[in-house]
């Protein structure tokens, strides 16, 4: 980003700013400069974990090209004392982006106010819980095979996911947490003669590399010493016979059971916050709704413990336990330069301490199909417009669709790869794949954003990295909205119908599965811990919902059907 549009000023130590008339995307923008322009680490702080993920999105477009790393915290994506765990590739980014706060000296790190809130195993542990492997070190594959499986990792016969690994004679495949390919360690005799990250879909190597690092596969220890002191921090914690408790039972046993973060003090002398993670010159960034953030998500954890509490097999850490107050982040960021952000424009304070950016969103733009020419009010504001636009669309296949519409109306229009390119070129009209959901416009720099919703009049729906959004209505949150003979939707395998929980041993280990029917009588036998990825069947009957077949294109067919009904949908406003 080598040109300067908002041009923002960060406080000096221990002092505080606010950002005022930061609009759309604009936030992003902002702290996009804020951190090439000063030397110190940034940490935002977003108000919900849909935001959060969104600020990633952003700043990474903003900031491709430069030399400063965007470090997400995902929220677990779980509610408090739920009975299944994050997902391994949530566990993933958070474990790689501990790991790399490591001496951390610039860049940006983005959380959500109820990540923040949850307490984090201590600096220390990652540190000793990781190692490295080298090309040329002598290896026992015994002595290997038990470390992995010690630190959360599971065996099994084709590695696909994180935290997996795969042993085959001299061959090793490894799904190292954090890594964005595993990676294939080929053994000459017991020396190690060469690692490659390779393509888990299709097999094939890629690239050569000296060493790789190993993070753990749990935010957690799981060796002997770690299973004895939380049976003793446990039975300290709570009265009764411990021997009632499943969860004392399984981590006994050394298994680890569903919903096991809501313990992890019990693991640990005591446990950390972010800020232990992160230098002291760190400026915290934080939206002006974050406050009243932390107070709702402190709630909900209350209010989900006196929901649950007093299941003798289940006994919970009190809300104190598992997570900081509010107040205790708040002097925690305090500690710290500060810089709150909000959207209207800030009067009647020093002026030294406020900047107001003046950006706002460009006007109504939408296509309107009852007009002769749908897109009349885009074509004047563009007729009068004397600065350069970039729209932005959510994908290729929306690109082109907006490519089409301009060049139909005779507009000169430049397709552009990224935000650099775009600033260092003088095209008038340029089209980019970004996720910028808002559109942006910066008087004074004779620039405007405009987003693919604000002419289509449809929110782009983004994908996270494991899921698609989903009716709200139709998420299954807990075990305890499942019903016995009720009809769910897996996300890869289509209509089937729940039939309750199944408990199958696994190479010794117990594992909990649910268990769904689908055409034909066909079983799938789903981990309790993968219950994200079913969601309520919401069709007119229930009782006669049409189930998939297992192994069958019809699912697939059903989702491509539905995806072509919306692109024809959007095709009739052109």
């Amino acid at each position: 980003m080598t040109r300067k549009l908002l041009k923002p000023r960060l406080p000096a130590r221990g002092r505080e700013m606010r950002w005022g008339q930061l609009y759309g995307s604009a936030p992003a923008l902002a702290i996009a400069e804020a951190a090439i322009n000063d030397e110190r680490p940034l940490l935002v702080v977003c108000t919900s974990a849909q935001q959060a993920e969104r600020m990633e999105n952003e700043l990474r477009f903003l900031l491709a090209g430069s030399p400063l790393p965007v470090f997400p915290l995902p929220d677990w994506e779980t509610l408090p004392y739920d009975v299944f765990s994050p997902h391994q590739d949530i566990i993933s980014r958070r474990l790689a982006t501990l790991n790399r706060l490591e001496g951390i000296r610039r860049g940006v790190v983005v959380v959500a106010a109820s990540a923040l809130l949850n307490r984090l195993a201590p600096r220390n542990w990652l540190d000793g819980a990781s190692f490295v492997m080298d090309r040329g070190e002598r290896l026992d594959i015994d002595a290997l095979r038990a470390r992995l499986e010690s630190a959360g990792y599971n065996c099994v016969s084709q590695v696909m996911e994180h935290g997996e690994f795969a042993v085959r004679g001299s061959i090793i495949d490894i799904f190292p947490m954090g890594s964005e390919l595993p990676f294939r360690i080929d053994l000459f005799d017991d020396e190690i003669d060469s690692i490659r990250s390779f393509d888990p879909e299709t097999q094939l190597s890629k690239e050569k590399l000296d060493n790789i690092r190993l993070l753990p596969a749990r935010e957690f220890p799981m060796h002997k010493d770690a299973i004895r002191d939380f049976r003793t921090r446990y039975r300290a914690r709570f009265e009764g016979d411990p021997a009632r408790s499943q969860i004392y039972r399984s981590i006994s046993d050394g298994i680890v059971p569903a919903g096991i973060e809501y313990y992890l003090p019990l693991f640990f002398d005591e446990t950390s916050s972010l800020f232990d993670y992160l230098p002291e010159n760190t400026v915290v960034c934080e939206f002006d709704t974050v406050s009243d953030a932390f107070d709702d998500a402190r709630t909900q954890i209350e209010d989900r413990y006196e929901q649950r509490h007093g299941d003798i097999e289940r006994p919970l850490l009190a809300p104190g336990e598992v997570a900081f107050e509010p107040d205790e982040i708040r002097a925690a960021v305090a500690l710290h330069s500060r810089v709150r952000i909000q959207s209207f424009e800030i009067s009647g304070e020093d002026s030294s301490n406020v900047q107001n950016f003046g950006s706002s969103t460009p006007p109504e733009l939408r296509l309107n199909s009852r007009l002769e020419e749908p897109a009349r009010l885009l074509l004047d504001y563009l007729n009068t417009y004397t600065g350069r636009a970039l729209f932005v669309a959510e994908s290729t296949g929306r690109r082109e669709t907006l490519l089409e519409l301009l060049r139909k109306r005779k507009l000169d229009v430049k397709t552009t790869e990224s935000w650099q390119e775009f600033l260092a070129d003088d095209a008038k009209l340029n089209v980019c794949v970004a996720p910028l959901q808002e559109g942006i416009h910066l008087p004074g720099t004779g620039i405007t954003v405009i987003s693919e919703q604000q002419v289509f009049g449809e929110r782009a729906k983004t994908r996270s990295r494991r899921r698609a959004a989903r009716d709200p209505a139709s998420i299954i949150r807990d075990l305890t909205d499942l019903s016995i003979g009720a009809p769910v939707v897996h996300e890869e395998h289509g209509v089937g119908r729940y039939l309750g929980l199944k408990t199958l041993d696994l190479g010794g280990e117990s594992t909990e599965f649910l268990t769904l029917e689908y055409a034909g009588g066909d079983k799938l036998y789903v981990p309790v811990q993968s219950l994200h990825l079913i969601s309520r069947y919401t069709g007119t009957s229930p009782e006669n919902a049409p189930l998939h077949r297992l192994g069958s294109e019809q699912w697939s067919k059903a989702k491509r059907r539905a995806a072509e009904k919306a692109r024809d949908a959007a095709a009739e406003l052109l």
